[in-house]
């Protein structure tokens, strides 16, 4: 999988894959990084990239030039590339996004700045838009990273033991939620608190069964 990151500050999310399991994936070659600065297409003497808004408005926005010719180079590419816009007016990411985008062999993530991207970019070239949460970031950035994590976490390999998925949280495949049931490590009496005495006693139908309902309790609260 090669994810290509669109940013003006791309120094903002190389360091997140320094470091843990998205590492050991770089280095495994089962993930490659690649970074396009809009401030390196720009045709202006000045490398600005933003202006003002057409009809008034408060701060800037991307115009439409750096960022189409970045795109155009990399459609020229890789044709199959999946262009992606992290936008805060968008589809909610969900986890069967994450796994279906996982078989993708190329995923470019465009983030936006300031008051965000000029609407015909993202007409003409996104494959798909996607929010990670009902609220305004500064960037796009963090929500790049976001879902590249998500779907790195997918890629066959990546987690070392795929079986690791099957119990996570939202990996329901009726794409029903299902919170992942609460986890307990040694010791067993911690500041007199106790991991649940049925975890205890070595019977794994057992303790599917109480994992199980304790995800149904769990979802119930929180998802109700």
């Amino acid at each position: 999988m090669k994810f290509s990151f669109i940013t003006l500050f791309p120094n903002l999310v190389k360091p997140y894959f320094d470091d843990s399991i998205l590492k050991r994936a770089i280095d495994k070659e089962l993930i490659e990084l690649e970074f396009y600065n809009p401030r390196d297409y720009t045709k202006n003497k000045h490398k600005k990239v933003d202006d003002t808004l057409c009809g008034g408005g408060a701060g800037q926005l991307i115009f439409p030039q750096p960022l189409v010719d970045i795109l155009e180079e990399i459609k020229q590419q890789n044709p199959k590339a999946h262009i992606i816009f992290p936008l805060a007016a968008a589809k909610p990411f969900k986890q069967n996004d994450a796994k279906r985008l996982a078989k993708k062999e190329q995923i470019v993530f465009v983030s936006g700045r300031y008051e965000g991207i000029d609407e015909r970019v993202i007409e003409k070239y996104a494959n798909e838009v996607f929010s990670i949460g009902d609220y305004v970031l500064t960037g796009g950035e963090l929500p790049s990273l976001v879902l590249s994590d998500a779907i790195s976490r997918n890629i066959d390999g990546v987690l070392g033991n795929n079986s690791s998925l099957d119990e996570e949280s939202y990996n329901n495949p009726s794409n029903k939620v299902q919170l992942e049931a609460p986890s307990f490590t040694k010791p067993v009496t911690f500041d007199n608190l106790s991991v649940p005495s049925e975890l205890l006693k070595g019977n794994h139908a057992k303790i599917r069964n109480f994992k199980s309902k304790l995800s149904k309790y769990k979802t119930k609260y929180f998802r109700p």
